[in-house]
């Protein structure tokens, strides 16, 4: 299952590459109306049972509405939210310490914290040499408008464009969007940020790298020194610790492999005793300048990407990934812009656990003679989709509990515990008890091809 607090650039790595299959999408109005009036009736979002090829949109309305909102409404917008608060932190030291880290003036980098969620699926696939049968194009995985067009898998989808409007050094940040799996992890919408920097006169290829290894272990010395301050000391801070105040932060560069770098690597730093993964960064392919409009033979380049939630979810101990997203007094008036603060659990409340079995269907069962399938096969992401779309953010967790093959039918049981927990409040039986059955029937009426309740 697809990690999405992953960055865009290891989400490439982890999405394992298996067989291509055809994609499918349901046959739904792609609407808001429609979407609205589908739920309403209890019948979720999605008529799964309609299938065709990728001609209609798969995204919610809540999705969508998010999707919508003013750069200004955006969480790495809004000051003194924790993902805004890190976002200018990072931005700071590429605007004004890392030429002075690198003993030459500093390096005007175009700053982007606005540009559009909704992109072309040749700027979030094929111009960064994501192969046509991999498993990141799948609607099991990302968002789709329509065949051509997807709701932004990760910022990385803007690089080549701002290559091509003439920018050669740039970070941008933005709300991506992942269908994946529910857990305190993992969110349908997060945030990330992506940076890339192209020099003139072709550089060898291990002068960029190391430029890069340099740059980004400045960073992560910035990042992880900054002084974390508690509850009752909420003063502004404007810079890390310096070189005196602290020992340096360990580092370790793990090979990786992503289709739009070569020499690709992932950076960990030793935090509070284990190795956490912070970015993913390598050398830029040349296909990938090519379609930025740059001569690779005149020019080379890195890029990197991170995700904000996995860094602030670490630095300001925040447990739960729906937490960003509370408009709950006591969660929003524990930070200050400029200010890493350590979050304050104000409550817990007791979660509602229901377990869901069901017969799926997850092999194919019949191939034609060419050898390829039809029909669609079950794939949790969409369990996780239609239970999202009816309980919102009182889902905490869906996990796999338990499953058997039947010995003589071959048939895969598999039961599913779902953990309802709302950050900020507690729940009652009735309306736990009246979600969980709307999730059956949903179960039952919309996946009905791919699973039968037990």
């Amino acid at each position: 299952m697809v990690e999405n607090w992953g960055i865009g650039f290891i989400v490439a790595q982890r999405w394992r590459t298996v067989p291509a299959q055809r994609l499918w999408l349901p046959a739904v109005n792609s609407t808001h109306g429609t979407f609205a009036r589908h739920l309403s009736r209890g019948r979720g979002v999605r008529a799964l049972r309609a299938q065709s090829t990728i001609t209609k949109s798969n995204i919610p309305p809540h999705i969508l509405e998010k999707a919508k909102a003013t750069p200004s409404e955006k969480l790495h917008n809004r000051v003194h939210h924790p993902l805004c608060t890190l976002r200018k932190i990072i931005e700071a030291y590429f605007e004004n310490e890392l030429g002075a880290k690198q003993g030459r003036p500093p390096v005007q980098f175009a700053k982007f914290h606005d540009l559009p969620p909704i992109v072309s699926t040749r700027a979030c696939f094929d111009e960064l040499l994501v192969a046509p049968d991999h498993p990141s194009r799948r609607p099991t995985d990302t968002y789709y408008l329509d065949e051509a067009t997807v709701l932004r898998a990760h910022t990385t989808a803007h690089d080549t464009e701002l290559l091509r409007q003439g920018y050669r050094a740039f970070l941008v940040t933005g709300d991506v969007y992942r269908r994946d799996s529910i857990d305190k992890k993992h969110y349908p919408i997060f945030h990330q940020m992506d940076g890339v920097r192209v020099f003139a006169d072709a550089p060898s290829e291990a002068w960029v790298l190391e430029d890069l290894k340099e740059t980004l272990y400045g960073l992560a010395q910035y990042l992880f020194r900054w002084p974390k301050n508690s509850e009752a000391d909420k003063s502004p801070r404007t810079s890390a610790l310096s070189d005196a105040d602290a020992a340096p932060i360990p580092v370790r560069w793990v090979d990786a492999e992503f289709p739009f770098t070569r020499h690709s690597l992932e950076l960990e730093v030793l935090w509070q005793g284990d190795w956490l993964e912070v970015l993913g960064c390598g050398v830029i392919q040349p296909d990938v300048l090519r379609a930025g409009d740059v001569d690779p033979a005149k020019h080379s380049g890195w890029a990197f990407g991170l995700g904000l939630e996995r860094l602030a979810m670490v630095l300001f101990d925040v447990p739960d990934i729906r937490l960003f997203w509370s408009s709950d007094k006591r969660f929003i008036k524990q930070f200050q812009d400029g200010v890493i603060t350590q979050f304050q659990p104000y409550s817990k409340y007791p979660p509602v656990y229901k377990d869901v079995s069901m017969w799926v269907k997850d092999q194919p069962e019949a191939s034609d003679g060419n050898g390829s399938t039809s029909g669609r096969l079950f794939h949790e992401n969409d369990l996780c989709e239609l239970v999202r779309n009816l309980a919102g953010d009182l889902v905490e967790d869906i996990s796999r509990v338990d499953e058997f093959v039947h010995p003589k039918t071959k048939r895969r049981s598999i039961c599913y515990r779902i953990t309802y927990r709302s950050p900020d409040r507690s729940l009652t039986d009735e309306e736990i008890n009246r979600i969980q059955n709307q999730v059956r029937e949903c179960i039952r009426l919309e996946m009905s091809d791919v699973a039968e309740l037990r």
